[in-house]
């Protein structure tokens, strides 16, 4: 993390991290548990008095490949924002791009069947123009 230093106008690192002290992969939920609670980090995690968080179920195939993207995605990107603080922690790297590479799986396989989820997608190219044939992953509704 990044400091600003007011009396000498300089940026500086921060080398006493105590948001991710201690962290390991031990410490870590699963995807699914992770993505449920908002935190992949079971130590940083704080349950608000007697809330439970509801457990997402899909309805359908479709549902089914697009929850476990989001799970998938979801967890590399918070893995993500812990390797932006300690850049050099090779087992959470490791962890970073088995997430990475799963989630690209299943972007793929859920394009493959069911269109573009973004701009990026490659199956942009093809004709006639993908974007607007199907419904959007979000008008469909996960039963919680």
């Amino acid at each position: 993390m990044y400091n600003y230093n007011f009396l000498n106008g300089e940026w500086y690192r921060q080398q006493n991290n105590d948001l991710y002290r201690n962290v390991n992969t031990s410490s870590l939920f699963t995807p699914d548990d992770g993505y449920n609670k908002g935190n992949l980090f079971s130590n940083l995690y704080s349950q608000y008095k007697n809330y439970k968080p509801e457990v997402l179920r899909a309805n359908n195939e479709r549902e089914q490949l697009l929850l476990e993207l989001s799970r998938m995605a979801f967890a590399a990107h918070e893995i993500n924002l812990y390797l932006d603080l300690n850049p050099d922690d090779v087992s959470m790297i490791t962890l970073f791009n088995d997430y990475r590479k799963k989630a690209n799986e299943l972007r793929t396989q859920y394009e493959s069947k069911y269109g573009p989820l973004n701009l990026a997608s490659d199956s942009l190219d093809q004709t006639p123009f993908m974007w607007e044939k199907n419904t959007w992953p979000w008008e469909a509704r996960f039963n919680v």
